[in-house]
């Protein structure tokens, strides 16, 4: 490989350009420090020396020619063809390489396609055709090619064998074939592969499909017309290599994946191969112990018989050890029976003890209740006493008070008499007894007037309270009316809910409840998912008795049965979602799940000519049975569909057997000595025909509400009559006070007239004595009125004490009674728990019958078991006498013998070749061993790929970040000769490259994007952008083709000096530019080699090369 020395460049002492200040400025602005001392020499492997041409594209013969060993220029005119180049980028070369710089006549694309097809190019990487056939000249069979490489110094490749240069010799057939001759430099043919060739090009690193090595004009020109940011990434990519390693990283992770998926066949070949290496070794195996397979047989025939005693034994064992547990569960029934019976002796005690209880308040109420009625008799009898005593008293008191206002009158009437000597008072008198009797007569004709008002009062206070007790009734009967037409219309309303979906007959809720019962259940919330509403669960065999069987369960259709305590807290949580605090909720059976329905034929009630309710439906959960049996007793009810016939069977003949009540097609509860009637009417969750459901209830609806309309009407007209009768009543009552008040006067009014006597007229000693008198009787009223006081006040205290005695008795019944409601709330709860503890008692009797059955069962089975036994051992002691210790199952030795016996038959029926099947078995063995350690070599090297493909693509990332700041230094070094400003922005994620450059003073403009630089500005940073690459890339030689082609003089000035200063920095480098501009400003120097082409002339085939101004390269250096 050529070694690399990146020593900058320091101009000759000799050169004299026009430009010498500028290109000293650079070296002196460029890495002047690591100049000091170096010195550069001339490559001395991979550059091209020559180049000759035989009847390539429209030359008959071209060269040969050579090229210097670091800066050749040809010169010349444009021809018709431009040159193009394909990159391929690997730099690894670190040895010296002139710079050949090559100005193009005519002859130009031929010598740079030439150039790529010699190197083994495709035709297409070109640009001048699809095909190598295409190169061959018009006329001609063949063409040529020609090309020298230099082959010198430590890094040559197979010195000893080609020398110091190796010749490539390429023929191109018109059919568009190619084949190479590579050749030593004494001329002896070393070979003719293409691959010694690919050798010859790695060592160098030579990539003729690189555009960093052969930048054609095609290319050139697509380059700098390209604004495509991701186009100008790719070009860096290419030109750098990394596009290879990439491509080289994509191609061995898909190899990787198909190793992988070689190694998943490969096991699966293995697998296959394995059996067959198995299935060969046996039939090896076969064959060698032919006789040790029938003593196998044999033994294992006496495995066999003991075996299938073992497995007897087992199933021995297993029985009993069932029976065992089943003995003890039946131990634990009994228990359970036990307790049962205790919790049933307990509940039907307490009963008895409560009903005790109640017996003994009700006993101590009733005895209490005749002394109560006595002591309320004589509260009354005293009561009346008393007040009839105090009527005594108040008319005595009236007496003595109308005897002491008498006797003041008559006092002040004689004092009057006395004082009073005038006798002509008669005319006043007459005229007092005159208004007197005016008075009376007054006053009659008042107390005849209010007699008249008492009886209107009278009779409107009457038609009043009639008034008010029919609009009572009649309020009564509309709210009876209303409450009715609320439930017909909330019933209607669920019936025609119950059309779509006929779980709403329970309830608006249910169908929600079920559905959140169902997500419960999925998510494992339940151990069963519980069942209900019952009502839902059941079909009725007859319509007709829906509304017998509704009024027998009640609730119970609403229920829901849960199989634990557990379950039923989970439901209990489910319906607080759907149903308010205070309503009331669907009831709940507790009651372990069964998949069997109740054996009740020795239970239940039987009559020829009607069903029980447990008949008469058609119930296919055995949950919903047995909990309507549990908790009802349905298979103890009739249903009888006539009232009167329900009557006879359970009233007038003795009931039949098991039958403890009836019901009846109108609701009626039928006992032996009761009957109930129904409240309903009509079934509400059981009825078929909800049409007709329907109707009936709508034609009800619209006959209460004409009802309640015609009610409210006879009440406003009610209403009406009584607040007409009030005012008339008032009316007359005021008018009745009046009357009393004009009595009243009158009255008074005569008294005073009557009490005015005429001295004249009357007595003085006869009044004195008539005071005397009405004095001796207010003595005895007084005396008398004392005595009543006296009684009265005994009277009130008999009174007083009969009433505190019949009190203290009232409030100790008051006080049993209220002792006795708890009680009965007690009882009640009592009388429950004792049906509960009667339904557990009756189902741990069910089930220790059915499992004592089982019991028996497992029994009878032990005794067949120890019989068959026998049996067993007998056979087996006849096949084998002494038993044996068998630890493989007799299915397994069955299947073995069967085996044992195919293969030997089969070796018996076969009789093939012993050899030939040893042969078949280690070929087999072989084959699967190979084929092992094979994809356990592939495993190892797939795991160590990933571990360096994961290490390398580290290294691939960090040698992409040197590379890409590497370029954007020598981009901007470059850029600043000519005091332009620039930026590459280098994007790897959206694989994007954006250049950015400031033709002027980077502080006084903003950064342009390419395409609005001139043609001459935007080649000079194209060459610049190139250049920067080149010094980045690895390669022995570089190409580029017309590179000024859009550049001014002053841009194609500075790019030239720029070329010339990269080329002396770097002397181990070869490069070849072709321009069909005159060089003749160039300097003279020893590194330059300035090739002119002159115009062919008419009918030339070879193209003579004048040097200029060049020395010639020593061949031996």
């Amino acid at each position: 490989m050529a070694k690399r020395k990146e020593e900058n460049f320091s101009s000759p002492k000799n050169a004299k350009r026009p430009r010498q200040e500028e290109l000293e400025d650079f070296d002196k602005d460029g890495d002047e420090d690591e100049c000091k001392g170096t010195t550069l020499t001339a490559a001395e492997v991979g550059i091209i020396e020559s180049i000759h041409l035989k009847n390539f594209m429209c030359h008959s013969m071209l060269g040969p020619f050579k090229f210097g060993s670091n800066v050749n220029f040809v010169v010349g005119n444009n021809g018709s063809w431009s040159a193009v180049v394909r990159s391929r980028l690997n730099a690894t070369s670190a040895s010296q390489v002139q710079a050949i710089l090559l100005f193009q006549p005519c002859g130009k694309s031929a010598v740079l396609t030439a150039l790529i097809v010699g190197l083994g190019g495709r035709a297409v990487a070109t640009n001048r055709g699809s095909s190598l056939k295409g190169f061959v000249k018009d006329g001609q069979n063949s063409a040529d090619i020609s090309i020298t490489l230099r082959n010198r110094g430590d890094d040559a490749f197979k010195a000893s064998v080609y020398g110091n240069s190796i010749l490539i010799q390429q023929h191109i057939s018109i059919d568009g074939s190619r084949s190479y001759k590579l050749k030593s430099a004494t001329g002896s043919v070393v070979s003719t592969r293409k691959e010694e060739l690919i050798a010859i090009l790695d060592h160098f690193n030579i990539q003729v499909d690189n555009p960093v090595s052969v930048l054609t004009q095609e290319m050139s020109k697509q380059f700098l017309q390209s604004k495509n940011e991701g186009d100008k990434y790719k070009f860096f990519m290419k030109a750098t290599q990394l596009e290879q390693m990439k491509e080289d990283y994509s191609y061995i992770m898909e190899t990787k994946e198909r190793t992988k998926e070689q190694i998943h066949q490969g096991e699966e070949r293995l697998t296959e191969l394995k059996r067959q290496c198995v299935e060969k070794e046996e039939r090896f195996q076969s064959i060698a112990g032919l006789s040790t397979m029938k003593t196998n047989l044999e033994s294992l025939k006496h495995e066999m018989a003991w075996a299938v005693v073992n497995e007897i034994e087992k199933q021995l064992n297993a029985i009993r050890d069932n029976i065992k547990i089943g003995e003890d569960r039946a131990a634990r029934l009994d228990r359970k029976m036990e307790e049962q019976q205790v919790r049933l002796n307990e509940a039907e005690q307490k009963y008895k003890d409560i009903q005790d209880k109640l017996e003994k308040i009700s006993e101590e109420t009733n005895a209490r209740a005749p002394e109560c009625m006595a002591l309320k008799a004589d509260v009354v009898a005293k009561k009346r006493a008393y007040n009839e005593a105090e009527v005594l008293y108040n008319r005595s008191l009236n007496e003595y008070k109308a005897l002491k206002k008498d006797d003041e009158q008559l006092c002040k009437r004689i004092e009057e008499l006395k004082k009073s000597t005038d006798q002509s008072l008669e005319p006043e008198r007459l005229e007092r007894q005159k208004k007197i009797s005016w008075l009376k007569e007054r006053v009659k004709a008042f107390q005849n007037q209010e007699n008249s008002v008492n009886q209107e009062i009278e009779q409107f206070q009457q038609a009043i309270e009639k008034d008010k007790e029919e609009h009572g009734k009649i309020k009564r009967e509309e709210l009876d009316v209303k409450h009715a037409l609320s439930y017909n219309q909330r019933q209607l309303k669920e019936l025609k809910d119950s059309k779509t979906d006929r779980l709403k007959r329970f309830g608006p809720n249910v169908p929600a409840l079920l559905e959140a019962i169902d997500d419960a259940y999925r998510q494992g919330h339940f151990t069963y998912k519980p069942v209900g509403p019952l009502g839902a669960c059941i079909h009725l065999r007859d319509p007709e008795l829906a509304l017998a069987i509704e009024s027998c369960l009640k609730g119970l259709l609403q229920a829901y049965c849960c199989h634990n305590h557990a379950d039923e807290r989970v439901l209990q949580a489910l319906m607080k979602r759907f149903y308010l605090p205070g309503t009331s909720r669907p009831p709940i059976i507790v009651s372990e799940f069964r998949n069997e329905i109740y054996d009740v034929r020795h239970r239940a009630a039987y009559h020829p000519d009607f069903p029980t309710v447990l008949t008469a439906l058609e119930i296919d959960n055995a949950v919903v049975a047995n909990s309507l049996i549990d908790m009802r007793g349905i298979e103890t009810v009739l249903l009888i569909k006539n009232n009167s016939v329900a009557r006879a069977v359970m009233q007038s003949q003795k009931p039949p057997k098991n039958c403890r009540e009836a019901f009846t097609a109108d609701g009626d509860q039928v006992f032996a000595g009761r009957y109930y009637s129904s409240e309903n009417t009509r079934p509400k969750f059981l009825s078929r025909d909800v049409d007709s459901e329907i109707s009936d209830l709508e034609n009800e609806v619209e006959n209460k509400t004409a009802q309640i309309l015609n009610l409210q009407q006879h009440l406003s007209a009610l209403e009406i009559d009584i607040k007409h009768n009030e005012e008339l009543l008032k009316r007359c009552q005021l008018h009745y006070k009046e009357l009393k008040m004009k009595i009243r006067k009158n009255i008074s009014e005569i008294r005073e007239l009557e009490n005015i006597e005429e001295h004249q007229s009357v007595d003085i000693a006869t009044l004195e004595d008539e005071a005397q008198e009405n004095k001796s009787k207010m003595k005895m009223v007084e005396e008398h009125m004392e005595q009543q006081k006296e009684n009265m006040e005994h009277l009130k205290s008999l009174k007083i004490e009969a009433e505190n005695k019949y009190d203290a008795i009232k409030f100790k019944i008051n006080q049993l009674s209220e002792l006795a409601d708890p009680l009965k709330d007690e009882l009640n709860l009592a009388d429950s728990e004792v049906d509960n503890q009667k339904r557990g008692k009756r189902h741990y009797e069910e089930k220790q019958k059915e499992h004592l059955d089982t019991l028996n069962k497992k029994k009878r089975e032990l005794d067949m078991k120890e019989k068959e036994l026998e049996e067993k051992m007998s056979q087996a002691r006849q096949i084998c006498p002494e038993r044996i210790e068998v630890e493989k199952s007799a299915s397994i030795l069955d299947k073995e013998i069967n085996r044992l016996r195919q293969k030997i038959q089969a070796e018996h029926a076969s009789h093939g070749d012993r050899e030939e099947i040893m042969r078949q078995y280690q070929e087999a063995r072989e084959t699967y061993l190979d084929l092992d350690s094979k994809v356990r070599t592939l495993k190892k090297f797939i795991k160590l790929l990933g571990e360096i493909m994961e290490h390398r693509f580290k290294t691939y990332q960090q040698f992409r970040r040197c590379l890409t700041l590497r370029c954007k230094l020598y981009f901007d070094n470059l850029l600043s000769q000519r005091a332009y400003c620039g930026k590459m922005n280098f994007d790897h994620k959206n694989e994007t490259l954006s250049i950015s450059v400031q033709p002027g003073e980077g502080n006084k403009a903003a950064f342009s994007d390419m395409r609005a630089l001139s043609g001459g500005e935007r080649s000079f940073s194209t060459v610049c952008f190139i250049l920067s690459l080149w010094s980045i890339a690895e390669s022995p030689f570089r190409c580029l083709d017309e590179f000024d082609v859009y550049m001014d003089m002053v841009n194609r000035r500075i790019a030239m000096d720029l070329i010339l200063k990269m080329a002396d920095s770097q002397r181990f480098r070869q490069f070849i530019l072709l321009t069909p501009q005159s060089m003749s400003s160039l300097p003279s120097s020893k590194l330059i080699r300035i090739l002119r082409m002159s115009d062919p002339e008419r009918g030339q085939t070879t193209l003579p090369f004048r040097p200029v101004t060049q020395e010639e390269d020593d061949d031996q250096r």
